[in-house]
């Protein structure tokens, strides 16, 4: 295989955990002790990302291997990926983002938000297996999670959602309407200046890849947790 026809990951690696994530792919991400069980995981979870997108009507092929992967950036890894997420932004985050891209992004995510909420419809009235000792969300927990999760990742653009008091799933469905136009205007910004307190703000790519990743992290726990 040349490499130009290979997929394109990159590592995000911290004192304990590494991510593996594709470089196009939102979401198609996972995690390992060092950065062979990462690419490991990620070739593993590549046919469940591939229905998980399946919606969006894009060309995505899982690879069956991991030579099938070029790693082109290997990003040193912070407090938050030792904890369980992927946060390193990544060279290019910040280059004009395409109407075309933008579209396609979109697309992804509201792919994954339909795996999301196919995962918690499949759910409903059935008991989610506790972990080894005892601990792991129930299912309005995990929903309402996702929820809070998404508003602070809005933030991360410079824009605020209030959560209102209707039921998880009406909530979900708003704030998501918020998410895309939000998407598209932080497309045309590049690199957003720093928040008023100086907080951090994302690019459009790096807010795209940590939505997705996070809702489909979530949807396939639920789908794994299920009895």
């Amino acid at each position: 295989m040349t490499a130009s026809k290979k997929v394109k990951i990159y590592l995000e690696i911290g004192r304990q955990r590494t991510f593996a994530a594709a470089v196009d792919w939102p979401g198609w991400c996972r995690s390992g002790k060092d950065e062979s069980g990462a690419v490991a995981a990620l070739v593993q979870a590549g046919p469940r990302y591939g229905r998980a997108v399946r919606s969006a009507h894009l060309e995505f092929a899982p690879p069956t291997e991991p030579e099938a992967l070029s790693i082109t950036y290997r990003l040193p890894g912070n407090a938050t990926t030792d904890y369980g997420a992927p946060d390193r932004p990544l060279p290019g985050d910040a280059t004009s983002v395409p109407e075309q891209e933008v579209r396609r992004l979109q697309a992804i995510l509201r792919a994954c938000w339909r795996a999301f909420d196919g995962a918690t419809q499949a759910a409903a009235g059935r008991p989610l297996r506790k972990g080894p000792r005892g601990g792991g969300r129930d299912l309005a927990a995990i929903e309402r999670h996702v929820l809070e999760a998404e508003a602070a990742y809005l933030a991360r653009l410079g824009r605020r959602y209030e959560i209102g008091s209707g039921d998880p799933a009406s909530e979900l469905r708003a704030i998501r309407r918020v998410i895309l136009v939000a998407l598209a205007e932080a497309a045309l910004v590049g690199t957003p200046p720093p928040g008023p307190r100086g907080g951090e703000r994302w690019t459009a790519r790096r807010f795209a890849r940590r939505v997705a990743w996070h809702v489909l992290d979530h949807a396939w726990e639920i789908e794994d947790r299920m009895e």
